[in-house]
This record gives C-alpha cells, structure tokens and sequence, in this order.
C-alpha cells in the first residue's frame, strides 16, 4: 500500500532555497503533499511560495514567529498516513526520506541523527560543540536509547500522536519534549545516519553570541522540566 506522506516545512526569509526543497520532495517521494507555514518572512519567500502550482502544495502564513507553534499548525493540516519534518533550506536532505519510509515498516518513528556510524556535522565549531553538549545532557537525563535529540529531521507513522502530542511553546526544545514522551509511551524509535552540512545563513535563532547562550540556557531548562514532570 502506497501510504501517503506528508512533510511539514516552516519558513522565515527562505527565498534562495524552499522552492529547490520543495521540488525536491515532490520529485524525490510519491503520494506526498507539503504543509508550509510561513513565519512573516519579509524577503519575498511568501510570494515564492505562492508562485509553485502544485495542488499537493499548503501553504499557510501568520505574523508570528516561532518553530514549535509553526511545526503544530503544520502538523493540524496534514491527512498523509506518514508525517515528517525536514529544513527548508537544505534539500540535500529529501534523499534520505525513501530510505526512512522503509524502516517505519519496523518501528514507529525514524529520526536522521548526525551522532551514530556515517553521520557528521559540518556547521560551525561553536554550533557543533554546543549541539554536542545539548545532546549528551539529554541522554544523561532523559535516556542514551537516542543519540540526536536535536536534529529534528524526521518521518512517523500518524498513529504516535496517539501516544504523544508537541507542546507548542519554544524553539527545538519542544522536539525534545515530544521525543521523551513517546519514548515513556513505548514507541519504537530508529535512527539513521546523515551528515548535516556547512552553515550557510547561521542561526536565525540565535543571532549572536548572547543569544545562542540563552537559547542553549532555554534547552537545559526544558530539559529538566521535561524530566521532572509528573505527567
């Protein structure tokens, strides 16, 4: 049975690459449709967006910004039997979906994971050291079954929301979140190897030092709320 995908793009000021990523996904896997979610972007991504004919093609925009809420209002609007997520600004990566789709016929959810045999990341020293840090206080707090909880790149079966929804607040992080507790919930979970390539644009996230500091204050913070939760 050819189950239909569904991958969740958000954008913000995307103008060089999302019409690349999106071309990719459609040439790359069959039966699928594209949810994205603008985030106000002011370069002409939105107007891009609206210039690709594809039928298979969602696009929705807002003026607020914010990548867990944008990946919930993505994630409301797909009806694909499989939901994934990828970068819209890397579309190297669509190569990898077909492979994934196959090893959810034995488990419930594949993550891309730069840290296992045959991954790499070739961003920044800075960016690779603290996702490096995030991710080993991660398996000492909440488990070593996964080795990238930040990498975010991803295909499920629909059926583990059953088991688990985002909570919509933050940047990564509620990835982290959403990844605990379908794995309390017994969920299946693979991970393959991908190599994340160069930095390109930096982060629009975390602009500058001071910011990348904070948000890397905000992931630990979540992290031992994530833990320590009753529910």
């Amino acid at each position: 049975m050819n189950n239909k995908i569904s991958i969740i793009l958000s954008t913000y000021n995307e103008i060089n690459t999302v019409e690349k990523t999106i071309n990719e996904i459609f040439l790359k896997l069959e039966n699928v449709e594209v949810v994205v979610v603008d985030d106000n972007s002011n370069d002409g991504t939105l107007e891009k967006l609206h210039s690709i004919k594809n039928d298979n093609l969602k696009v929705f925009s807002r003026k607020t910004r914010g990548l867990a809420s944008a990946f919930l209002l993505g994630m409301i609007n797909t009806n694909g039997d499989y939901i994934g997520w990828t970068d819209s600004n890397m579309p190297q990566l669509i190569s990898h979906f077909n492979n994934m789709k196959k090893e959810l016929d034995n488990s419930d959810i594949v993550l891309l994971s730069r840290y296992i045999d045959n991954g790499d990341d070739q961003r920044s020293k800075l960016r690779v050291l603290s996702s490096k840090i995030i991710n080993l206080i991660c398996r000492i707090i909440l488990g070593s079954e996964i080795t990238d909880y930040t990498s975010s790149i991803f295909l499920m079966h629909r059926r583990v929301l059953n088991l688990g929804v985002p909570i919509a607040y933050g940047h990564g992080e509620f990835f982290i979140e959403f990844l605990y507790k379908i794995k309390k919930n017994g969920v299946k979970i693979c991970e393959l190897p991908y190599v994340q390539p160069p930095d390109m644009e930096g982060s629009k996230t975390a602009s500058n030092i001071f910011r990348f500091f904070i948000l890397g204050i905000d992931y630990v913070i979540r992290v031992l709320i994530i833990r320590f939760r009753k529910n």
